[in-house]
């Protein structure tokens, strides 16, 4: 019996030694592991000196003059905030629902580890978290993991458990809090706590309420689930227990807790969207015009990126002013458009010139790349002519998903009108509106810088200008007959409509007002074309113009913007002034990098008084002239001045208008040169383009914070040049001459111009 119990002792002690010995195998196994992962084996990880030196990529920013954000530039949507930033309940709720013992553990809690392991393994409650601090959180956010498979998981969690020891040893609670907050995801690309702030509740960080900061810090449980956009219910279910975690940590009150979560969510949710939000056309080009910066500073020995500097860029823009310009284009555009349309019917070239549709397809990239591919004109033609589905534009409506071919979408966005529409700044340059189109993602191309359009009659006063420079008088008279150009081909500019003027004489600032082709063919002839070609080239036209004629009439092709550039002179006497889009940018940290303040240019292009002696004959334009809608039509009082100007076969439809403070520039037409207005009445300026600036000036009238631009007036003109324009704007041919002239025979003679 004592043999039994020997043998059956000796037989437990060798179990428990087994027993003991396996337990130390493992442990000892369990410590090379974790010396394996920390010397590299499994890996690199960081240093301390490393992890002290990381950087953020950050998101730039773009500002309007009013400090209103406007948009970002990213490959992450990021923007660091400091701790100061963080409003205490936000704190509390991380701490709260996130890591309770967050002030106790030195980047580990063993304790949490310990228990989440007991429910996990032995209770099966898959509930109960992975017992993560929020300095492994950070670790993870740092070094995100790459693999997935359940060796890379344990390896990955041993290596975000040395990080986060190594971070603790560097940086204060506050400071990995700041971190953590600064690069934490929140889905859809959205990194910090900062972008999730502007994106949901469009609040800086410093702004959110304690039920905005509980929905926030709830959805990093999971950030799709819980997305307070998508699953409204379940985020308000998610934030309510981040509320009462609050509580149960002594954060905020009962009664709190009770009022809050009677809260709504509350979202004002914003998407930095590259082709959404308001002024795309305008940020496209900040970003262009930043590039080109940042390239001149980096050849300087500087390491700027626009996508990941967290750069901030102020604009010249005006946030209110922009947001009605566009709400006025939509309104205008939208109509405009069904009249174009109506007016067409179902003969519209769009519809019935299949040469036309071809000859569009040619140009697109579908069809340069099948061409390259080596297939013939009838095998690229039947190819863009099978069916799939697509998203189309359908006029400020909501986008539709239908079933077409690429010819169908072709034919369909044939038909729509476009817009360029630029307000600018005479006295200091800046850019104050910029549309460059009806919708940036269906039409990225810019109609302001990128587009050149034969200008029409807003050319006129470029030409009245030069004649009054080289000594013409207002009150010379000139007649309305039409006049027939032997050495210009028998080229014979006619006026719209059909008064008969054979007999009529204009005074220049009845010409011009309402805009007589004749009249402007001959005011050139007097003032000479090379002087008109160098008076808008001083003038800030820098697009080359054909040395014709008919440049009286506008043939030739500008850009807004340079138009708008020579416009300017006529509110500086004389000078022009660059267009400006940025004013200054600077760092994350707020300092100034760089400023941009445009100088008027050092030589007049014309004098003082030419200057106002223009602006009275545009201000007849807008009185009496074809700008009398203005008036008319809208009811403007302010002290304004302009031309219209519609181009040959109602292709392009402008407007221009003056004041003080403000040079505004709409045009109106089709991408397609081939199509044109229908008829004059919708294609000219003052139906097509106007109506764009009166709108906006209708709801600026409203505000008094736009008084600047509205109450603004026109110094009055002096003595000599209200004596040079003191006479009758028409002038009937005497009995005798009219016995003699033929109004049916055009007279013939040469151009001296």
């Amino acid at each position: 019996m004592k043999k039994k119990t020997r043998k059956s002792s000796k037989r437990k002690f060798s179990i428990r030694k087994l027993i003991g010995l396996g337990i130390l195998g493992l442990f000892a196994l369990f410590i090379l592991f974790i010396v394996s992962v920390n010397i590299g084996l499994w890996g690199k990880i960081p240093s301390k000196k490393e992890l002290s030196n990381f950087q953020y990529q950050m998101a730039s920013e773009v500002f309007t003059a009013d400090s209103v954000l406007i948009g970002k530039y990213y490959l992450y949507d990021r923007q660091p905030v400091t701790f100061q930033d963080f409003p205490d309940h936000l704190i509390q709720a991380l701490v709260a629902i996130e890591d309770e013992r967050f002030y106790e553990h030195s980047g580990v809690d063993i304790r949490s580890l310990v228990r989440v392991g007991f429910k996990t393994v032995l209770l099966g409650d898959n509930s109960s978290g992975g017992g993560s601090t929020l300095t492994q959180q950070l670790a993870k956010n740092l070094y995100p993991r790459k693999e997935r498979n359940k060796t890379s998981i344990v390896v990955d969690k041993v290596k975000e458990m040395i990080i986060a020891k190594r971070l603790e040893k560097i940086f204060t609670k506050d400071e990995i809090l700041t971190n953590y907050l600064n690069t934490v995801s929140f889905g859809d690309n959205t990194f910090g706590i900062e972008s999730a702030a502007l994106k949901f509740f469009n609040s800086r960080t410093k702004d959110i309420t304690a039920p905005q900061a509980a929905t926030l810090v709830g959805m990093l449980k999971a950030t799709y689930g819980y997305n307070p956009r998508i699953f409204p219910e379940k985020s308000l279910g998610r934030r309510n227990l981040v509320l009462r975690a609050m509580y149960n940590n002594d954060f905020i009150t009962e009664e709190q807790v009770t009022k809050f979560s009677q809260e709504g969510l509350g979202l004002d949710y914003r998407e930095f969207d590259y082709n959404a939000g308001i002024a795309p056309y305008f940020r496209e080009e900040v970003r262009k015009e930043m590039l080109n910066w940042i390239t001149e500073q980096n050849e300087a020995d500087t390491d700027y990126n626009i996508y990941t500097s967290g750069l901030k860029i102020y604009t010249t823009l005006n946030y209110k002013m922009q947001k009605l310009a566009e709400e006025a284009m939509v309104d205008h555009m939208t109509k405009l458009q069904h009249s174009f349309e109506k007016s067409y019917g179902s003969n519209a070239p769009w519809l019935k010139d299949n040469k036309l549709i071809e000859k569009i397809a040619k140009r697109t990239p579908t069809y340069k790349r099948l061409q390259h591919s080596g297939l013939s004109h009838t095998q690229i033609i039947d190819s863009l002519s099978k069916n799939k589905q697509k998203r189309i534009f359908k006029s400020w409506q909501a986008d539709e998903e239908i079933t077409a071919s690429t010819i169908d979408s072709i034919q369909h966005y044939a038909k729509f009108l476009n817009t360029g529409s630029l307000a600018v700044d005479p006295t200091n340059g800046d850019i104050l509106v910029w549309i460059g189109g009806i919708n940036f993602e269906q039409f990225k191309y810019d109609h302001i810088s990128q587009s050149k359009r034969q200008v029409g009659s807003t050319f006129k006063p470029i030409v009245y200008t030069t004649a009054v420079e080289q000594g013409v008088s207002p009150c010379t008279y000139f007649s309305a007959e039409e006049i027939e150009y032997d050495n210009l081909k028998g080229w014979s500019p006619s006026n719209s409509g059909n008064k008969d003027e054979a007999y009529l004489n204009y005074s220049m600032e009845e010409g011009l007002s309402n805009s007589i082709n004749t009249i402007a063919v001959k005011v050139l002839e007097k003032a000479g074309i090379d002087n008109v070609l160098n008076m808008a080239k001083k003038m800030g036209v820098e697009d080359k113009l054909p040395k014709e004629a008919s440049i009286a009439l506008g043939t030739g092709e500008i850009k807004i913007i340079d138009l708008a550039q020579a416009y300017t002179s006529y509110a500086n006497n004389g000078k022009h002034i660059q267009p400006n889009l940025i004013k200054s940018i600077s760092n994350h940290k707020d300092s100034i990098l760089a400023e941009f303040k445009p100088k008027l240019n050092e030589k007049a292009a014309f004098s003082k008084e030419t200057s106002q002696i223009m602006i009275e004959m545009m201000k007849s334009t807008v009185n009496s002239g074809t700008a009398a809608r203005l008036r008319n039509t809208y009811g403007l009082k302010n002290d304004i001045a302009g031309k219209t100007g519609t181009t040959q076969n109602n292709k392009d439809a402008w407007f221009v208008a003056l004041t003080t403070k403000l040079v505004h520039i709409t045009w109106v037409g089709l991408d397609q040169h081939e199509i044109g207005f229908s008829n004059t009445s919708i294609g000219q300026g003052a139906n097509a383009a106007l109506p764009l600036f009166a709108l906006l000036m209708q709801e600026l009238n409203k505000d008094k914070d736009f008084n600047i631009y509205t109450k603004s007036n026109f110094p009055k003109p002096s003595t000599s040049v209200l004596e040079v324009l003191n006479c009758d704007p028409v002038k009937r041919d005497g009995f005798f001459k009219r016995l003699f002239k033929n109004p049916n025979k055009k007279k013939s003679k040469k151009f001296k111009g």
